[in-house]
């Protein structure tokens, strides 16, 4: 090999590996920016101590379950399967976190968060399920939902937006909402993520003295603290009541973000029987070029200055 063909070659894997590197930045983003918040108030009496996950473990298995999670939406895809995954836990309990790394390096066409926001006042007069079957997966996609329609036995049921009639019907109807979801073949699985008093306080508190994450903080959830108990009853009384063989509960114990990261992560790969789906190679074909065509500079007025 000459001297000209080594250096192209150790050129072009330098850009490779700074490819590869660029790829995992937004993670790496992430956790500075979590280790940063973690940091900003050590001397809060919620803060756990010693409980973390090396990172180093927690990048290598996160990156090869996130790899995992690339072949299970390609068999998702290949065999037009339809999986619906409920989010579903007290207020800073780290859905959020977990759906954003499951989804990380996923097609967004595939792979699809639902967060609903408030019903509208047409809403609330529909069946209850109503606004949510719209966004149920057609074959070869997967949903996740940021909350679901155990809002209505959770936050709906404790700050008083509904009857103890509406609650009653819905733990009536759900059972056969959800049974009627499985036989018309969609997998359905159901996470709670499990904190305790003590940490939702110090995530609360972390919120409130972090400018960068105090939008997180909504008047619901500082009343939702001052409930705690009222929460942890109907928590009880949802699963309890809504945990069918069809479709069962998961709990994931999430106190530590990272640990309930990846087991929740390595569960649902469990969940979901996958395999390798074999591609075709794709060659890039020769570009063509016109002699005719010439290239125009573009204005530099209209360049974004390069300040960094």
């Amino acid at each position: 090999m000459d001297t000209d063909t080594l250096s192209s070659a150790f050129a072009d894997y330098d850009r490779i590996r700074d490819e590869l590197a660029d790829s995992f930045d937004e993670e790496f983003e992430i956790a500075a920016d979590e280790d940063r918040l973690d940091q900003l108030d050590e001397g809060s009496s919620g803060a756990p101590i010693g409980r973390t996950l090396d990172r180093r473990i927690y990048f290598k298995e996160l990156f090869r379950l996130q790899r995992e999670l690339v072949k299970l939406q390609d068999w998702v895809q290949a065999h037009k399967l339809k999986v619906v995954v409920l989010f579903e836990g007290r207020d800073s309990a780290g859905k959020g976190g977990a759906i954003k790394r499951i989804t990380q390096r996923l097609n967004p066409r595939v792979c699809r968060v639902v967060a609903l926001p408030a019903p509208s006042e047409r809403e609330r007069s529909q069946w209850y399920f109503q606004r949510y079957v719209p966004h149920l997966p057609a074959g070869g996609e997967m949903v996740l939902f940021d909350r679901s329609w155990y809002n209505r036995a959770g936050v709906e049921r404790v700050m008083g937006f509904c009857t103890e009639a509406e609650v009653e019907e819905f733990f009536r109807s759900v059972p056969d909402f959800e049974r009627m979801l499985v036989r018309s073949g969609i997998i359905l699985l159901k996470y709670w993520f499990s904190i305790t008093d003590e940490e939702q306080e110090f995530r609360f508190q972390m919120r409130i003295h972090d400018p960068l994450k105090q939008w997180k903080l909504s008047p619901m959830d500082v009343e939702s603290r001052r409930r705690w108990e009222d929460y942890t009853r109907a928590k009880e009384v949802m699963l309890e009541r809504t945990h069918i063989p069809e479709a069962p509960w998961w709990v994931v114990e999430a106190v530590d973000k990272k640990r309930a990261r990846l087991n929740c992560i390595r569960h649902l790969l469990e969940q979901v029987p996958y395999g390798e789906v074999v591609k075709p190679s794709v060659t890039l074909p020769p570009r063509e070029r016109h002699a005719d065509y010439v290239r125009h500079p573009v204005p530099p007025e209209i360049i974004v200055p390069n300040r960094y």
